[in-house]
């Protein structure tokens, strides 16, 4: 069942995490949880400069996104094996952050057993 989050704080931890009100969330863009999410490349610990630079992007982009009057915090009522909540930004137009980025081609699919390869 989901439910809306009050954030009085809501800033990008990274392109896929944000942080309302000191509790993290996954974004899963438009899927399930546990069965497809998104995945955007790594700003902490990035395996290429390559890896951080597009994590650095994608950042940048769900900080913009973030910024939008009337954002919505849709927690899932799962969580990740981290604590994370799963869940989505949704914007006022109805699209998720995750659904942007992923059609920017700023996130990839994730999906069980997803490895990502951002320096390939």
């Amino acid at each position: 069942m989901k439910t809306i989050l009050t954030c009085l704080s809501l800033f990008a931890i990274d392109g896929d995490t944000v942080e309302c009100d000191g509790q993290r969330v996954r974004l899963l863009g438009d899927g399930v949880p546990n069965v497809r999410g998104i995945d955007t490349p790594e700003t902490w610990k990035p395996n290429c400069q390559r890896e951080l630079q597009w994590g650095l992007a994608a950042k940048d982009r769900t900080k913009e996104l973030l910024r939008a009057p009337g954002v919505k915090v849709e927690d899932s009522g799962e969580r990740d094996r981290y604590g994370r909540i799963l869940g989505a930004v949704r914007l006022p137009d109805g699209r998720t952050v995750g659904g942007v980025l992923l059609s920017e081609g700023l996130a990839a699919e994730w999906r069980p057993g997803y490895r990502a390869d951002w320096c390939g």
